[in-house]
């Protein structure tokens, strides 16, 4: 591996962005690609698959032979509302691989006795996320109910890109919610990828039910970044 090579390597790493090293089998050649980057043909189908699943692997495209080391950013999962539905997703979220973290002004609720294992901060979103930047392996659940709470850190996972922001509450709900992020900025499209009601329809009941339909969509959108795009070139 070149020198350079991996030092830009390790430099995505740090800003949390998503990286490909690409080596040429034949001549051991690399360099790096990132998740913006149009590679065209069969190269570009592989890497594209690459990023989605961060698995590492021999390809061949266009009778080339290549390695592909991936490099993704370890996903994570702010969950905005320290209540029921979070501490079953807690676990849940760890045995998927997430990094999981919980805000909540609400001192009665965001306690160490309720999270004994899960980052806290019993503060506002809005001061919490001033000093921790959102990204696009970053996915964000609004769960209080309560527009004070969670309208702003819905507004700011928008803003960042992030690749999951869902939202819990009817449809009802979500109307006036929709009207809000409007008058604070957010455009029609950033609003159209808020998941609300929140989670995948398994007709879940129970707080333990529906933190499986959060982590299953996660997960879902986590592993389908960039198909949309895909899809829109084929048509």
């Amino acid at each position: 591996m070149d020198l350079l090579s991996l030092k830009a390597l390790n430099a995505e790493r740090r800003q949390r962005r998503a990286a490909i090293l690409l080596t040429e089998l034949t001549s051991g050649t690399d360099r790096i690609i990132r998740e913006e980057d149009a590679v065209a043909g069969e190269l570009g189908e592989a890497v594209r698959k690459a990023f989605r699943t961060g698995i590492s692997s021999v390809v061949a495209a266009d009778g080339i032979g290549y390695f592909l080391t991936v490099a993704l950013p370890k996903p994570r999962l702010v969950v905005i509302g320290a209540v029921h539905i979070s501490q079953a997703l807690a676990p849940l979220a760890r045995v998927a691989g997430f990094d999981m973290e919980i805000i909540d002004p609400r001192t009665g609720f965001a306690t160490a006795e309720r999270f004994p294992d899960v980052p806290l901060h019993a503060d506002w979103p809005e001061t919490v996320l001033r000093g921790r930047s959102l990204d696009g392996y970053t996915a964000v659940a609004a769960l209080t109910h309560d527009p004070k709470i969670d309208d702003h850190p819905l507004k700011a996972a928008l803003d960042a890109g992030c690749f999951y922001v869902g939202a819990l509450g009817s449809r009802k709900t979500h109307a006036a919610r929709v009207e809000r992020l409007r008058a604070a900025g957010a455009t029609d499209t950033q609003i159209a990828r808020i998941h609300a009601p929140i989670g995948i329809d398994i007709g879940a009941v129970s707080p333990q039910e529906i933190a499986v339909a959060i982590i299953a969509q996660i997960v879902q959108a986590l592993r389908s970044r960039g198909l949309d795009a895909v899809a829109g070139r084929a048509a």
